[in-house]
């Protein structure tokens, strides 16, 4: 360590060079002339990269722009004065460095900028992407700086025995780094065959789905045991924690990893599908999502319902358009008085279906009568619909506002409940 740190002897020489505090004054002129050049030029840049000024890769490379515009000012500023103190023959002992730390700063904000930006702008990169940054740029300045192995060996030196595997800060520092960047690399590689699979014309909705989750769940556990090696910690080290792990499945976690297993068979067999209008219960709704734990299920009242995998799994679920097939059948209940002819009621109640726009033609609407009442004949109008998301209610309103329009003037009547009670003389 001592022959890493600089003597005090170096350090006085250093500070009173005049060549030191030059390049100190070329450092400080350059930042703060950058600094007010680089906003005002962003003030230039910040219309253009607006929502709808410019899109597609224009839009990326502006927004790149922007954001490294500064530190690639800086840079070049440190540049030119590191090639002119070369050549009037003065040391270069902190424009060197310096020029090397602002240049990779530049470099790794736009690389890690455009990175984020093809995991789409939702993603879950955005909200890291500073700490990202600063990670990688503090990493790339220890090993310019030749200062990584100090912080490597101080590090190693607080550690802790595990039985009789050593554990020290560094290997959990380095598993951290590790299990971060290929988890990283992972979310990548995912999103590449995401947008691939998705792209298939011959894989169905439910495969893409599985294929996804799988390639999802593989690439995990790969980067976890690939850092966990790489960082050197010994495997066999989790034996002790992998049979607690096992009896913490198998009390506590159970409908967890049920849930988790149930999303992967659902997805590998079809039965239901993002896209698909299924009943549970007394609610009806279409498949949003299937995710890991859970499907998300939006019903008619608007409302998000959260479903556990399992419950799909083991539970009677109605799926309405199962196998791309969307019709489903309504009927509409309607009396008549005994007085009045079912003939015409019918004919006139397969007319009105005809004439509504959301009831099927094939197969045809029909008529019949059901049986009879205490006050009179029960009629049923049943007819077929593919666009289920809408409702069956405002069909079945449509079709009662019509029918009551059109019974009224037919001069057909709608009988009132009829009760008849007879009284005896005499009782008491």
């Amino acid at each position: 360590m001592d022959e890493i740190l600089p003597s005090r002897a170096w350090v006085r020489a250093f500070l009173s060079s005049p060549d030191t505090w030059w390049q100190f004054g070329i450092f400080l002129i350059g930042a703060t002339a950058t600094w007010v050049l680089g906003r005002y030029l962003r003030g230039r840049l910040t219309p253009v990269i607006q929502p709808g000024v410019v899109k597609g890769m224009g839009r990326t490379a502006v927004r790149t722009t922007a954001l490294a515009l500064i530190p690639a000012l800086f840079w070049s500023w440190l540049a030119i004065g590191l090639v002119a103190f070369r050549k009037l023959g003065f040391a270069t002992d902190v424009l060197r460095p310096a020029t090397l730390l602002v240049g990779a700063a530049a470099l790794i904000r736009a690389s890690v900028f455009v990175l984020r930006h093809r995991f789409s702008p939702g993603s879950r990169l955005k909200a890291w992407e500073g700490v990202l940054t600063v990670t990688i740029w503090l990493l790339v300045a220890l090993h310019i700086l030749d200062w990584l192995p100090l912080v490597e060996q101080t590090l190693d030196e607080y550690a802790l025995m595990v039985g009789k595997v050593r554990v020290s800060l560094y290997n959990l520092v380095s598993f951290a780094l590790l299990i971060g960047f290929l988890l990283l690399a992972a979310l990548w590689v995912t999103n590449v065959v995401h947008r691939r699979v998705m792209k298939s014309a011959v894989l169905d909705a439910s495969m893409k789905l599985a294929l996804t989750k799988l390639t999802t769940f593989t690439l995990g556990t790969l980067a976890v045991l690939v850092a966990m090696v790489t960082a050197g910690i010994d495997l066999t080290t989790f034996a002790v924690f992998g049979g607690a792990l096992g009896v913490g499945l198998g009390l506590g976690l159970q409908r967890v990893v049920s849930n988790f297993v149930s999303g992967f068979i659902l997805a590998f067999e079809g039965s239901i599908r993002p896209g698909d209008r299924i009943s549970i219960g007394a609610q009806r709704g279409q498949v949003r999502a299937l995710h890991a734990r859970h499907a998300v299920v939006h019903t008619d009242d608007g409302l998000d319902i959260l479903v556990p995998n399992e419950n799909l799994l083991t539970s009677e679920i109605v799926n309405w358009s199962y196998a791309g097939d969307c019709k489903v059948r309504f009927t509409v209940p309607v009396q008549i008085g005994y007085d009045d002819d079912p003939e015409t009621a019918m004919a006139l109640l397969v007319r009105l279906a005809r004439e509504n726009q959301r009831v099927l033609v094939i197969p045809e609407p029909a008529a019949l009568i059901a049986g009879f009442g205490d006050s009179g004949i029960n009629l049923e109008l049943r007819g077929w619909i593919e666009d289920l998301e809408y409702g069956v209610g405002s069909v079945r309103s449509d079709l009662y506002r019509r029918i009551w329009k059109q019974f009224r003037a037919a001069g057909i009547t709608i009988p009132y409940p009829q009760r008849e009670v007879r009284t005896r003389s005499g009782e008491r």
